[in-house]
């Protein structure tokens, strides 16, 4: 059952580290971008769920779970943020949806350069964390058209305008 568990944990974030990608070149609206997300929502519960239980076969890995459970957590804000679409959506949903991006790619370089590695553990924030920060402010700073039924193909979303998606940028 353990190997099953594992097996499970690993093709969990090795979907998470290629969808992650995906989403986040694809053209906003609907489409790609919000199926990707949804495989990608999968893929972090999968994850999650692996990882509390691998704990529960060797409890010494409990540090396991609560990433599992951050990353869940911060896949699940991100998509909850935007479904509420409060003003400001659109920097909270990149942030987490980014953030828990990073951890994945955390735990990849953990598992593959080893527990030790100080650089695994650190550099994806220290290369994430200015790039999803940049990304926000591009979001914030070019003007938010939300697209609508009657607005028609050629309007563009707040997220395709955030990503300069179709507006010439």
């Amino acid at each position: 059952m353990h190997t099953w568990v594992l097996v499970v944990h690993v093709v969990a974030g090795s979907s998470g580290l290629l969808l992650g990608p995906v989403a986040m070149l694809a053209r906003k609206g609907p489409g790609l971008h919000p199926r990707v997300g949804r495989a990608y929502q999968g893929a972090t519960a999968a994850l999650c769920l692996s990882a509390f239980g691998l704990v529960a076969y060797k409890p010494a890995l409990w540090w396991l779970g609560v990433i599992g459970a951050a990353t869940w957590g911060a896949a699940l804000g991100g998509w909850w943020v935007r479904r509420r679409g409060f003003e400001g959506w659109l920097a909270w949903h990149i942030g987490l949806m980014c953030g828990s991006y990073v951890s994945f790619v955390t735990a990849f370089l953990v598992v593959n350069l080893g527990f030790g590695s100080v650089l695994a553990w650190i550099l994806p924030t220290l290369v994430g964390t200015p790039l999803i920060g940049r990304t926000i402010a591009g979001a914030v700073r070019r003007p938010a058209v939300r697209a609508d039924a009657a607005s028609g193909a050629d309007a563009a979303s707040e997220a395709e305008v955030a990503a300069g998606v179709g507006t010439g940028s």
